[in-house]
This record gives C-alpha cells, sequence and structure tokens, in this order.
C-alpha cells in the first residue's frame, strides 16, 4: 500500500550537499540500526552531551532497582533515591569507595548486571573516542570563490588552497568536478557529473598553497559559459584532495564544494606570495580569500 503524504513528510530529512539543502523521504530509517556511523559523525558537544544522557540514564534506571530492593545496600542512610543514585555511579564506573557495598542477594545481583554494563559501556566509550580522535584530517583551507580569469593566455578556472598546518602533505592529488543539470533525449531532468582535468593535478609536497588551474577550451564543459550559463545549469564545483601526512602516517582526504554564485568571473586572485626584507618567503593568508577584477 502506498504510503500517505503526512507519513512521506514525517521520515523526510533535510541532507545539506555543499551550499544545497535536499529533502529526502520515503526512507524509514532506524535511530539505532546505524549508531555508530551517528556517534562518528555528530559534532563534539553533541557526542558529549548524547554520552552524558546515556550515562545519567543507566544509572538512574539501576538506581531504581536498588531503591526498590529491600535494603539491597548496607548504610545508606534513610533508603533515598539519590544515595543509590551516587552508589550506581560507583558501581558502574568501578570506583567503589567502600562506604556502601551490596548485602543482600538482590543487591549483588544487581551490582553484577550493572558492573557488566559498565565494562561493556566503558569499552564502547573507549572505542568510539579513540575512533573520534584518531580520524585524520587535512586541515586544508579552500578559498572561498573559485575565479575564471586569463592564465598564460587562456581562460582559466582556478581554485586556491593551503595546507593550515604547514606541514608536509606527499603526493598530493587533486581531483575536480562539475555538476550540472541536462535534459536527455527523452526530455528527462538529469544531473551530471563531468571531471575537469587540470593543469597540474599533483604536488609532490604540499605545505604552504597550491592553485588548481583548469583550462576552459573547446573541451571544456564550461567553454562559453556566462554568469547566466552558469545558474541555468545549475553548475556546482567539487574539489576533493589528498595526500600522504607524513606526520600522522596517514592518507589524508579534504573536500570543497562550491555552488554557481561562488563562481567570480572575470577575477582573479590576489597576491599572497612577497619576499621579507631578509629575502625570506612570506605568504599573507590575510588575503587568501581576496579576489580582484582583471
Amino acid at each position: 500500500m502506498a504510503k500517505s503524504q503526512h507519513e512521506r513528510t514525517a521520515n523526510a530529512r533535510v541532507v545539506r550537499l555543499g551550499g544545497r539543502e535536499v529533502i529526502t523521504e520515503g526512507l524509514n530509517l532506524n535511530f539505532w540500526a546505524d549508531i555508530s556511523h551517528r556517534c562518528m559523525t555528530a559534532s563534539w558537544p553533541a557526542f558529549i552531551a548524547g554520552a552524558a544522557t546515556v550515562f545519567v540514564a543507566f544509572n538512574a534506571f539501576f538506581a531504581f532497582f536498588y531503591w526498590i530492593g529491600d535494603q539491597p545496600i548496607s548504610n545508606v542512610p534513610g533508603g533515598a533515591y539519590i544515595d543509590y543514585l551516587y552508589f550506581s555511579i560507583e558501581t558502574l564506573s568501578t570506583a567503589g569507595y567502600g562506604d556502601m557495598h551490596p548485602q543482600t542477594h538482590y543487591g549483588h545481583f544487581v551490582a553484577t548486571v550493572e558492573l557488566f554494563t559498565g565494562i561493556f559501556s566503558m569499552s564502547v566509550m573507549t572505542g568510539l573516542v579513540f575512533a573520534r580522535f584518531s580520524r585524520p584530517s587535512a586541515r586544508l583551507l579552500f578559498a572561498e570563490n573559485p575565479v575564471i580569469s586569463d592564465h598564460e593566455g587562456e581562460r582559466t578556472l582556478m581554485i586556491r588552497l593551503a595546507n593550515e598546518r604547514h606541514n608536509i602533505i606527499s603526493n598530493a592529488t587533486a581531483r575536480l568536478w562539475l555538476f550540472k543539470n541536462i535534459v536527455s533525449k527523452e526530455g528527462q531532468s538529469l544531473r551530471r557529473f563531468y571531471e575537469l582535468p587540470l593543469s597540474r593535478n599533483e604536488s609532490p609536497a604540499l605545505a604552504l598553497s597550491w592553485t588548481l588551474f583548469h583550462v576552459i577550451d573547446e573541451a571544456s564543459p564550461l567553454y562559453g559559459f556566462s554568469a547566466e550559463d552558469l545558474e541555468a545549469n545549475n553548475i556546482a564545483l567539487v574539489v576533493v584532495v589528498s595526500g600522504y601526512d607524513v606526520v600522522a602516517a596517514q592518507t589524508v582526504h579534504a573536500r570543497k564544494t562550491y555552488d554557481y554564485p561562488d563562481i567570480r568571473i572575470g577575477h582573479r586572485y590576489a597576491e599572497i606570495l612577497d619576499t621579507a626584507e631578509d629575502g625570506r618567503l612570506r605568504v599573507d593568508y590575510g588575503r587568501f580569500h581576496e579576489t580582484l577584477p582583471d
């Protein structure tokens, strides 16, 4: 049976792809089915808040079972729920200060289940935190706007990027993709992608800045395009850079998406390289995003 409009709307999800927001619906995704991915992609504040919420929920759950028992824990003044909650926290974290301890079979049973839960949850949390910290990141800075201008006597699309860490990324490789809307012979609207060849797509050692050049010749999908054509075809650019971080000893990746309003035709990048008075090379990242009209 087909789902109603209300059911599809209830399952709608907003996915952000670059500067676009896409509404997806019709997928009934269970929250717990992909909890590992959610933990890895959540922001650090959200991850910590979620972990704290789970910690409090676990302890509140076990404290309830201690509380309804017949004095399962010794040295609990008045049998208040908050005291059992404190004991649960000590048990779940395996701290065990010694002033309170199980004194009945029921108390030992609940404590045994809680200790197993604590050991299991701590192992999972340790793995998640380690995975988040050890996940490689490139820390590449991309210019806010691609520019189209004359370079070496040819119309050229240029995108500037820089290594914010200033360490060596060896064997850096860049690939540039163009996405645009087309209409097939059958009249069906499609979103197609094309790889744009770069004048130089490899760098032996990316430490400072790197400008990517795509010559807009007769073979380029951008040949003859004006600003209005970019908008009409809903043009988007995707840059993917990967390389080997010699400090982290890992392969790192970075990605940047541009939409057609970001592309500046008839502009060039401001010069950021200069020579200091003592002869050393100086890079002015304060002008990294600055563009100038031809």
